[in-house]
């Protein structure tokens, strides 16, 4: 037996081990299996240190534990080491691999290639660890980023560390997400089934068609963010894509199989 996990705390709630189970399934790895284990921070790395002698060949990692992630590792991808945080590790040859799916992810969801985004602008909102994977996503993309945080001061060292901008303190109460092609929700407003829309400092009367919206926050329902969107006419994206989509990286790193996506949105969706 093979095994693979997602580690977090708390970590119940996850849609991985169904999605990544449904997906070894259809890659007709009979001999492997996903599972989910709850770790406090303060024993996560003696566990990860233990798990390769337990059978593990990776594990997706997911709050509060993915800088610890990369600190824990051996070796880390470029992308990992400049976003300062890893969502996959892979345990082989003695060592421990840190990677970050979920910068990939997001452009994988997106639809397009980098030279399309080349240019064009968008709009991240939360500047905490999903945020700084956003961002760099973005960026790296060539996409002009204007960012939003709660704390502007997290914003504003995110922005000098990664060479975006800010968005103006006199936007702060009402922001007109009309000029951006992608808007994305990296906070956490919206969490739990709370109305998202009423905690984001966004102007809902701004969007339009030709946009993007992608809410990183997923739940049972569309949130509001998606909702407003959708009526209005722009591509709305929700996190269980997200998930699918960073999943479906990182299981390829473990197995060197493309995964059906197909199979792992059913799987998340049901």
């Amino acid at each position: 037996m093979t095994r693979l996990a997602v580690l977090g705390h708390p970590v119940s709630h996850s849609k991985s081990p169904a999605m990544q189970n449904a997906a070894l399934a259809a890659l007709g790895f009979a001999g492997w299996e996903y599972e989910a284990i709850d770790v406090a921070p303060e024993g996560f790395n003696e566990l990860v240190r233990g798990l390769p002698g337990k059978g593990f060949a990776g594990v997706n990692v997911t709050v509060p534990h993915k800088e610890a992630a990369l600190a824990v590792a051996d070796e880390a991808s470029d992308a990992a080491r400049a976003i300062g945080a890893a969502n996959t590790l892979s345990f082989e040859a003695g060592k421990i691999r840190a990677e970050n799916t979920d910068a990939p992810g997001l452009i994988d969801a997106l639809g397009r290639s980098p030279g399309e985004l080349s240019g064009k602008s968008a709009l991240v909102l939360g500047a905490g660890g999903a945020g700084r994977a956003v961002v760099w996503a973005l960026a790296s993309a060539g996409m002009k980023v204007m960012l939003w945080n709660r704390t502007r001061s997290r914003a504003e060292d995110l922005a000098v560390e990664l060479g975006i901008e800010v968005v103006p303190p006199e936007q702060h109460g009402g922001i007109d997400p009309g000029p951006f092609e992608v808007i994305v929700n990296a906070s956490a407003a919206g969490l739990g089934g709370r109305d998202g829309l009423a905690e984001l400092p966004v102007d809902a009367g701004g969007f339009h068609s030709g946009q993007t919206v992608v809410d990183m926050v997923y739940g049972e329902n569309q949130g509001t963010l998606l909702e407003a969107a959708d009526w209005a006419g722009a591509r709305p994206i929700d996190g269980l894509e997200i998930l699918v989509r960073q999943g479906a990286r990182s299981l390829e790193i473990w197995t060197g199989k493309a995964p059906d996506l197909d199979v792992m949105r059913a799987a998340v969706s049901s």
